[in-house]
């Protein structure tokens, strides 16, 4: 294994973590899982065209799309639990242990909600999250509370001010911080995020050169008939619609 210069977590703990994260991803797709709610065949046919794609390209394209719901699970799986590897009073609780909190550390009084997107809360997730806050502080007056965010609009450690029934509250224990003040405030290092990312592809290679089954699987294109391939592809929606059978 090489070294991936990550003096705040080993070699063999990043590698492992991000291997099991892509143990977790869904990685294969067939015709059947394809069309399960029924593609829109006319609409890939307008993509093909109009992008300059061939139709395996654009199939292929919205493989990934649906592949994709499935894995942004997979995505906070490793943003959290990496700080298992942290050390230093540092927790990732089971699901719902612990108050609900996804990352915290007891002896630090820290306690943590981690958001993939600035953007994925709305009105009513984002108060409920705060009145939770509100209760940890209540509950332990050293408590500082964190909506912690990887993709934030800049980086940041503020006061997170919300509106409850149209007024304005904010409290300096509870705080809108960004992935990356975060992750200095854990490791004790300014640039951890950064050098992480950094070093992200190189990981990667060396999880899917150890395990080539990594890779997607995509048989789609492949199970479509190719003696008559829009026929084959307009089946999938409207084989019992008139006319069809004659297509």
């Amino acid at each position: 294994m090489r070294n991936y210069n990550l003096d705040f977590i080993s070699d063999d703990a990043i590698f492992n973590h991000v291997k099991s994260t892509v143990q977790q991803y869904r990685r294969s797709i067939n015709l059947s899982e394809f069309n399960k709610n029924i593609i829109d065949p006319i609409k890939l046919t307008f993509d093909s065209k109009i992008y300059g794609q061939t139709i395996r390209q654009t199939i292929e394209s919205e493989c990934i799309r649906q592949i994709d719901k499935s894995n942004n699970n997979c995505i906070g799986y490793f943003h959290q639990n990496l700080f298992k590897y942290a050390g230093n009073g540092w927790e990732v609780p089971a699901n719902g242990d612990k108050g609900g909190f996804d990352v915290l550390n007891e002896s630090q009084h820290i306690f943590v909600e981690m958001k993939n997107k600035h953007n994925t809360m709305n009105s009513a997730s984002s108060q409920k999250t705060y009145i939770k806050m509100q209760g940890k502080i209540l509950e332990d007056d050293k408590a500082t509370c964190m909506l912690v965010e990887i993709i934030a609009k800049k980086s940041q450690n503020i006061k997170w001010t919300i509106k409850v029934d149209g007024n304005s509250r904010s409290h300096k224990q509870i705080r809108r911080v960004s992935i990356d003040q975060f992750y200095d405030i854990v490791f004790g290092k300014k640039d951890a995020f950064f050098r992480l990312c950094k070093v992200l592809p190189v990981i990667l290679d060396d999880v899917i050169a150890e395990d080539e089954s990594a890779k997607l699987k995509n048989t789609v294109y492949d199970e479509l008939d190719k003696t008559d391939f829009y026929k084959s592809l307009y089946l999938l929606a409207f084989k019992t619609y008139e006319g069809f059978d004659n297509f």
